[in-house]
């Protein structure tokens, strides 16, 4: 394995939330994506993107940082890897069978705006799969909740209610949805490790997922740190699936 890809590996893998977070996007996707074009909107140094082209996909990531999307050319495999603005994508109409966000829609400065071009460059009959911050207990704490958004420029938290009204409005059903960080004392961790944690601090607290796996397995009811979805596009998918992206 290359250096670049076992620091990606650690930056991406070894990480309390992004492991069963972006996993779980990825099993959403499909384990077989043959020909389908997928696009990780906001997709840093393509690392995700990567394991969808190790299934078989036609992948792209976007992203705005110059640096990150130099370092994942760096990767073996990558995706191909394109600069621009989730706001307005460089991409025609109906180019992607599958889009991915992870984690991202919350730091937009316009997230509608962010679904509006989600929806568009998605095919008839696509699926998009997306998470977000929810921190549905963030008033408990409002001065990490504080610190979190500045340090991280969030601009706003969406539950799975919020976020379905969005992609209802522009022709996508929420097929699924999920809440990681589910208890109390995982949703303070997540905002202590962001206000606290430092550089590295998600990645440090990498052991603890075990924990905040059973801890979601055992509470009840609707909210957590973090909310994912999978929603899908109204219309059929055109039988040949091809074409550029």
């Amino acid at each position: 394995m290359k250096m670049a890809d076992a620091v990606a590996l650690a930056g991406h893998e070894v990480h309390v939330c992004r492991y069963r977070e972006a996993r779980t996007l990825l099993r959403w996707l499909g384990e077989d994506l043959d020909g389908l074009r997928v696009l990780d909107v906001a997709g840093g140094d393509g690392y995700w993107a990567g394991r969808a082209r190790a299934r078989g996909a036609r992948a792209v990531a976007l992203d705005l940082a110059g640096a990150k999307l130099k370092y994942g050319d760096r990767l073996t495999g990558p995706p191909a890897l394109i600069m621009g603005d989730a706001l307005a994508l460089p991409f025609a109409d109906a180019s992607f069978d599958r889009v991915m966000s992870i984690c991202a829609i919350e730091h937009f400065d316009d997230g509608a705006r962010a679904l509006d071009e989600m929806t568009r460059v998605l095919a008839p009959g696509g699926e998009l799969v997306m998470s977000a911050d929810a921190l549905t207990l963030a008033g408990q704490w409002p001065g990490l909740y504080r610190a979190h958004c500045e340090r991280y420029h969030v601009q706003r938290t969406y539950s799975h209610a919020e976020l379905a009204a969005l992609l209802a409005a522009r022709g996508l059903e929420v097929i699924t949805y999920q809440y990681q960080f589910r208890s109390r004392w995982a949703q303070r961790m997540y905002l202590g490790l962001s206000a606290y944690g430092g550089k590295f601090g998600f990645n440090a607290a990498a052991p603890a997922v075990p924990l905040v796996a059973a801890a979601d397995r055992g509470a009840r009811g609707d909210g957590g740190a973090i909310v994912l979805v999978r929603a899908r596009r109204e219309g059929q998918r055109a039988a040949n699936q091809g074409g550029s992206a």
